[in-house]
């Protein structure tokens, strides 16, 4: 859902690179981008912003030629963001479904539902919103093997369309896109890697989790927010699931024999509570996240220990916490999406009591 941990040495080649150069190289194609939906955005190489299409289980990359600017001076603040974007695109209803920030240029890329129609638009670091266009643009596209049926299943108030859940969370990380979501193998909850430039779809690694708050262990529930993190040198993913377990994967179990790895859970964060997005950044010496949630609020969440963490494995009952330890952030009330901005700030929308949904700049707790 944001730009989460990029590759140093990738971002340094963008800088100087126009969107023709970084299309050749990175194996875009002019054309329309046609898009059944846009859910799920994260920042890639020289400026190129990765699209999650869940409704059609499919991956884009697209060149965005957002050149211009500096994160370290964006400031972006704007009052009831739907219906400014809505002026924009001149539609009356628009949900927002995800953002991401640039981290070179500091302009932010809105995912929307546009009078239910997919659209993107761009948000400099002044604030100026602009559409994106799908059309003529260069791009690419893979289409997410074993993605679950596009149909309702379930009874009642558990009645859902899992293809929604194809792709949960988007990263790019060491010339890979990782994705976390549902498949339709026998252990659901999925985390692909992807290379890029495509090539095809991986079918994903299984992954099991301990879930403390229900007492045992699970593989069905998507993992909703992730991201990847250096921890010892090593490289780790950081993953929240509804209700709301903490756990770590390595890196290197996603490319392990077999159709399941077993997470590692190093937090319980307590129950009836679905987690949002979650940010890392360091501060003052120490690396942090920052994880929005539903019911919970914005927790900060130290990294400290995660490495030598054995994982629970014990039940933790009535909506209890357990693990690693968190700070609430209460000056964040009512965050349902953010990104890092630059070293100093995230870029958040707030939704406080269910009124008007503001973008805003924050300084990073």
């Amino acid at each position: 859902m944001s730009t989460k941990l990029l590759s140093l040495v990738t971002l340094c080649v963008c800088a100087s690179m126009s969107t023709s150069e970084a299309a050749d190289i990175r194996g875009l194609e002019k054309g329309t981008a046609e898009m059944q939906s846009a859910t799920t955005l994260a920042f890639g190489p020289e400026d190129i912003l990765f699209v999650g299409d869940a409704k059609a289980a499919t991956l884009f990359a697209i060149a965005t030629g957002d050149m211009e600017g500096d994160a370290a001076h964006a400031l972006i603040n704007i009052n009831n963001l739907p219906k400014a974007i809505g002026e924009v695109l001149h539609a009356a209803k628009v949900e927002i479904n995800d953002l991401a920030v640039n981290p070179r240029t500091g302009s932010a890329f809105v995912a929307v539902s546009a009078d239910d129609k997919a659209a993107l638009v761009k948000i400099d670091g002044a604030g100026k919103i602009t559409p994106v266009s799908l059309t003529d643009v260069s791009y690419s596209k893979v289409v997410l093997t074993n993605a679950p049926e596009d149909k309702l299943t379930g009874e009642g108030r558990r009645i859902k369309n899992n293809r929604m859940d194809s792709i949960t969370d988007i990263a790019f990380f060491e010339n890979k896109v990782l994705i976390s979501g549902l498949s339709n193998a026998l252990s659901p909850s999925t985390v692909r890697e992807l290379n890029f430039p495509f090539t095809e779809s991986d079918k994903g690694m299984g992954i099991e989790i301990y879930h403390a708050a229900h007492g045992k262990s699970e593989d069905t529930s998507a993992m909703r927010t992730f991201v990847p993190i250096m921890i010892d040198g090593e490289p780790n993913l950081l993953g929240a699931y509804v209700c709301t377990p903490l756990v770590r994967i390595p890196v290197k179990d996603l490319a392990a024999a077999g159709e399941k790895v077993k997470a590692t859970t190093v937090a319980e964060l307590g129950n009836m509570n679905r987690p949002l997005d979650m940010i890392a950044y360091e501060k003052d010496g120490a690396s942090y996240l920052l994880l929005s949630n539903s019911a919970r609020g914005v927790m900060k969440i130290s990294t400290a220990g995660l490495k030598e963490h054995k994982g629970l494995t014990e039940p933790v009952r009535g909506g209890g916490k357990a693990g690693q330890d968190y700070t609430p952030v209460d000056s964040m009330a009512g965050v349902i999406q953010m990104d890092k901005l630059n070293d100093h700030a995230a870029l958040v929308l707030v939704h406080p009591d269910k009124s008007a949904q503001d973008l805003k700049t924050v300084p990073l707790p």
